[in-house]
């Protein structure tokens, strides 16, 4: 279906939904279409390809609302679709806070086809993209000591996005993305490792060759054979670029318009306060051409735009959609996102983070004695306090070196004290969504 069709399915959607008494109305149509390979063993482990479209509605009834959802286009169904949220409506607590955008607030921003979300390139048939699976399944089996590829895989999609509102808003844009991505085993019996590599892009072109990511996950299963515990303690702890955006995650989870207004952060009070270095910066750009979580407009029609959340070193803004930004009595930052079926959330598109001036092969030379994170297993994050527990594994280091790699260890700490010590590399990977140089950190006991 195309935008047009789009619009037009949105607009029945929304009349229908003011004849069966609603004040407010947007609607959300999605036309996705995927295929992806699997491959083990040197043989076809999975195939499927897939096209639908999807419709969801949000009403809203004086200070009450629903949503509702369906992949059935009829126009009866959208009479029906269009009753029963407004039932539901009538019955759900009120929300004092819920709402659409003034009309004067919405539109604008950047032409989506600027941002280039959507590869011109057709669909790769299922052949082309086995082919793609079978290149890295080979590379990463031909590292040495690797013995099996638990799965190698390649992937398409294409989706069209559409948005309209009661208000007068009315948006889409198209968005595609591919990915290869590698499983590998090395080792025999009770003494194997397993690790992983993968790569994802809006285009085929931009994507790294299968033999590339193979060889990448071949090597670091290989590198984790024969673990042994370290020493525990306080020791510094470098979080590798793999796993380094996951800590700048929790900053940007405590700075959620959601966690703020229940008063469920650590940094609740933390507006304008020092936590992270000086010199420290995070970023959100929604409008990075070819950009993984780019977007020229939230999910509240709001105009996509830059902004500093942190500001050498200092907070300056929280992640906002309209109802929590009503609620802390501040405007919408823009950040408003939802599924088909669900109602509006704060979440963050691109973040970018201050880079240091050294290379990961400084940082621990630097730290001398201690940890190297290469992946996490499980977690436990008080989010009102920031107390810090994760399992993890990577890399131990002596005299600036690696000397042998650790699995089944605990790290703990606190978010606020941990934070303020890091010390960021300059290896960002600017093609993450999420895009966090290695870090250093201090203030973390290691328990084996």
């Amino acid at each position: 279906m195309s935008g047009d069709g789009h619009i037009d399915l949105a607009a029945r959607l929304i009349e229908a939904a003011r004849r069966a008494g609603a004040d407010q109305a947007d609607a959300m149509v999605v036309g996705a279409m995927s295929s992806a390979v699997g491959v083990q063993a040197h043989a076809l482990e999975e195939a499927e390809r897939a096209e639908a479209t999807d419709i969801g509605l949000r009403v809203i009834v004086g200070r009450r609302q629903a949503s509702v959802s369906s992949s059935d286009l009829r126009d009866a169904m959208l009479a029906e679709m269009a009753t029963r949220a407004v039932a539901m409506a009538q019955a759900a607590p009120e929300d004092p806070w819920c709402g659409l955008a003034d009309a004067d607030e919405v539109g604008g921003g950047v032409d989506p086809a600027s941002l280039e979300l959507s590869d011109p390139a057709e669909m790769p048939d299922p052949a082309a993209l086995e082919a793609i699976a079978r290149a890295a399944e080979d590379a990463a089996l031909g590292v040495s000591g690797v013995t099996q590829v638990e799965q190698a895989a390649a992937s398409w999609s294409r989706d069209l996005v559409t948005i309209l509102q009661s208000n007068g808003f009315s948006g889409s844009y198209a968005r595609s993305s591919c990915s290869v991505a590698v499983s590998a085993i090395a080792g025999e019996g009770l003494a194997r490792e397993r690790d992983w590599a993968s790569e994802t892009r809006r285009f085929w072109s931009d994507l790294p060759g299968p033999a590339v990511i193979g060889k990448r996950a071949g090597e670091r299963a290989a590198a984790m054979l024969a673990p042994r515990r370290p020493p525990a303690g306080r020791f510094p702890v470098i979080y590798d670029e793999r796993v380094a955006s996951g800590l700048i995650g929790h900053v940007l989870g405590a700075i959620n318009g959601g966690a703020v207004a229940r008063g469920a952060s650590w940094l609740r009070e933390g507006m304008g306060t020092q936590i992270l270095p000086q010199g420290f910066d995070v970023t959100e750009d929604p409008l990075i051409v070819r950009g993984r979580a780019s977007r020229p407009f939230d999910a509240e029609g709001i105009a996509a735009a830059r902004h500093v959340l942190v500001e050498d070193g200092v907070l300056r803004s929280w992640v906002l959609d309209l109802a929590t930004a009503r609620q802390l009595g501040l405007a919408t930052t823009g950040n408003a996102r939802r599924g088909i079926s669900g109602t509006p959330a704060p979440g963050t598109t691109n973040i970018r983070v201050t880079q240091g001036t050294c290379s990961r092969e400084d940082l621990i030379r630097r730290m001398g004695r201690g940890l190297i994170v290469t992946s996490f297993i499980g977690a436990s994050i008080n989010p009102t306090t920031g107390a810090y527990s994760r399992g993890a594994s990577g890399f131990w280091v002596e005299g600036g070196e690696i000397v042998h790699p650790v699995n089944e260890i605990t790290l703990a700490g606190t978010l606020p004290d941990m934070l303020r010590t890091i010390v960021p590399a300059n290896d960002a990977d600017p093609e993450k969504a999420v895009s966090v140089p290695s870090l250093l950190v201090e203030g973390l006991t290691i328990g084996a």
